[in-house]
């Protein structure tokens, strides 16, 4: 299924389905995070171990407040500014944040940690918005193939089966970067 409708793909997630869908810089998979089912089906279509992790995408700060309440102010405001007043080119930040046993394991892999972005791209936003809660974004690609940059691309990796949220990828020409929140190390650059 193809769709351009944020509700329509909403609801495929919180039915348990497997979404594809346009985000900052590539081509994302995603699902409801507390479904270990539709996680095990992203990992089997990204042949991804799942000792790895993901990252988690949100819409908007109160979404992963939880999250950031055991960093330091200093901290945590750091976070919080590289979420917000992003310009649409800038390179999008994910970071690793302590994560609290509501975190199901599948998701941190074998970290400590989990992996969160609030998005500036606008139709994430709104999937996270529709959804009402925080999803899964790991890219769109099997494990050793480059991510998806197009429709076309993921459904040439996931084929008509798969579900589809059609739209313009944001102007960010790199997958975001990945800081580990507590030790400052860039984990992706």
């Amino acid at each position: 299924m193809i769709t351009t409708s944020v509700a329509e793909a909403a609801a495929c997630l919180k039915q348990g389905q497997v979404l594809a869908y346009p985000t900052e810089a590539v081509w994302g998979l995603g699902c409801d995070p507390f479904n270990e089912r539709a996680f095990r089906e992203i990992l089997s279509l990204k042949q991804r171990p799942v000792e790895k992790g993901v990252i988690l995408l949100a819409a908007h700060i109160a979404q992963v407040e939880h999250l950031l309440a055991a960093l330091s102010p200093a901290m945590r405001q750091k976070v919080i500014e590289s979420w917000s007043g992003r310009a649409p080119t800038e390179r999008a930040t994910t970071w690793l944040l302590p994560a609290g046993e509501e975190i199901p394991g599948w998701i941190k892999g074998s970290h400590p940690k989990v992996a969160v972005r609030v998005t500036a791209h606008s139709l994430c936003a709104a999937l996270c918005h529709a959804f009402n809660g925080f999803i899964v974004s790991t890219s769109a690609n099997p494990a050793g193939l480059e991510p998806a940059r197009s429709l076309q691309e993921a459904s040439r990796y996931f084929g008509a089966e798969l579900h589809y949220l059609n739209g313009d990828l944001g102007l960010s020409q790199q997958p975001s970067r990945i800081i580990d929140a507590e030790t400052g190390e860039v984990i992706r650059a």
